[in-house]
């Protein structure tokens, strides 16, 4: 794998537009993909009823939730600020975040990378969320990311939801464009396991069109209690 350079990711992003066809790298643009926004939330939210976060009857909402690598916000406020009273966010580029200062459930604002944030002291989470980021850190440092994450996370009822692009033959392919690595499976299940995480559920993305004019990596999620 070649070495991930945060400061390569961060130029490139730098580039990139602050609004939701940005965040997705310009894939709404292509029509089979036009409704991947709305396909990606509306499976986010079914894990997480799953998990059992949401405002139906039955569901709780979160006291406090962490978003990592929140971009713009495009999960935290169509998701995560419904599923939770308070939202934090870690996000590199106050570009991405300036649109999100004074907004209803949102609280702390990280404008540091993964590899830099580290919580406010008392700081705990019933919900981490962390999305098509994670491909930025090496894998020293997402273990490193995972440890500080299960540190803050409520004692026996907090989750950890990592969702990411999946690499499809337990290698791990490196973009050039970014900087960034999508791993493997069987990469994620060791590093969980390094980092003391236990997976309590797993799912794939669903709702993608077949047979499309561009190829997109399978998308899974992980639910990830301490060991």
């Amino acid at each position: 794998m070649a070495e991930n350079s945060t400061k390569a990711s961060i130029k490139y992003w730098e580039g990139v537009n602050a609004d939701v066809d940005g965040m997705l790298g310009g894939i709404p643009q292509v029509p089979e993909y036009a409704h991947i926004d709305k396909v990606d939330i509306q499976s986010s939210k079914n894990l997480l009823a799953k998990l059992g976060f949401g405002g139906r009857k039955g569901l709780r909402l979160a006291e406090n939730a962490l978003e990592g690598g929140a971009g713009i916000g495009r999960v935290t406020e169509a998701l995560l600020v419904k599923v939770a009273k308070q939202v934090d966010v870690i996000e590199p580029l106050a570009k991405f975040t300036a649109g999100l200062q004074g907004k209803p459930g949102i609280r702390n604002i990280f404008n540091v990378g993964l590899e830099d944030w580290r919580p406010n002291e008392g700081d705990q989470y019933d919900l981490i969320w962390t999305q098509w980021c994670v491909g930025y850190l090496d894998d020293e440092q997402l273990v490193d990311y995972l440890k500080r994450c299960k540190e803050v996370l409520t004692p026996k009822t907090g989750v950890l939801v990592i969702k990411e692009n999946i690499a499809t033959d337990n290698n791990d392919v490196w973009d050039e464009t970014d900087s960034s690595v999508t791993r493997a499976d069987v990469k994620f299940h060791r590093i969980f396991k390094q980092a003391g995480m236990r997976l309590v559920k797993s799912e794939i993305q669903r709702g993608l069109p077949q047979n499309a004019s561009v190829t997109l990596f399978p998308i899974y999620m992980y639910a990830l209690k301490p060991e």
